[in-house]
């Protein structure tokens, strides 16, 4: 690598590490969407999979019975092997999920170990939401996917009985534009414009909040 190209990509990881930095766990939020199109490309590795991993192990669980497990997938042989178990976008009707080379670089597979407790509530819920929280901080995004063939899945990845399939998380370098929309006519559906933006309509706050007591 040349010196100028050095300095930068130098210069550019630099500017990313004081935006994240400065930014407020608000912004965090806020930038945390449902991705459906990544460069594929850009792999996660082993490490940062283990640390968002580690960030659900950290997370809230009913009576402390922390009874998930993760599968962590970012080989493109294993990830093949995901791929085809996942529903995409049930709203978008004539999408059919990301095209190769748009598809997902890693995975996340949460399971609950039947050995330690017989429901999960929403264990899987909080851990999803932390691990993805960390993939934005740590420059990439993803999808909760619950709409999952179990069974197929189960069989491509040898998962043993004991252990029930509750969420796959997709994972990537987000190459699609998330625009978070006022609601209108109660209309939840997300949808995509003529530039494929994916337009989001979330119900306002004053909506939410039905009682403020002091």
């Amino acid at each position: 690598m040349d010196a100028p190209v050095y300095f930068l990509n130098f210069a550019f990881k630099f500017q990313k590490l004081i935006f994240f930095l400065n930014m407020k766990f608000e912004d965090l939020v806020f930038r945390t969407r449902s991705f459906r199109r990544f460069d594929e490309s850009v792999r996660i590795g082993r490490d940062i999979l283990e640390k968002l991993a580690g960030l659900a192990r950290l997370s809230a669980s009913a009576a402390n019975r922390q009874p998930l497990k993760f599968i962590l997938i970012s080989s493109p042989d294993e990830c093949s092997k995901v791929f085809p178990s996942l529903a995409w976008a049930g709203y978008l009707k004539d999408w059919e999920g990301p095209a190769p080379g748009e598809r997902p670089s890693a995975y996340i597979i949460i399971l609950g170990d039947r050995s330690i407790a017989e429901t999960f509530g929403v264990d899987h819920g909080i851990a999803a939401q932390s691990i993805m929280l960390g993939a934005t901080e740590a420059g990439f995004g993803g999808c909760m996917i619950a709409s999952v063939k179990k069974e197929l899945l189960r069989k491509n990845l040898n998962i043993p009985e004991r252990f029930e399939i509750l969420l796959v998380l997709a994972l990537g370098k987000p190459v699609e534009n998330v625009i978070i929309d006022e609601i209108k006519n109660g209309d939840v559906k997300y949808w995509r414009d003529l530039q494929n933006n994916h337009h989001v309509p979330k119900r306002p706050l004053n909506e939410l909040i039905i009682r403020f007591v002091h």
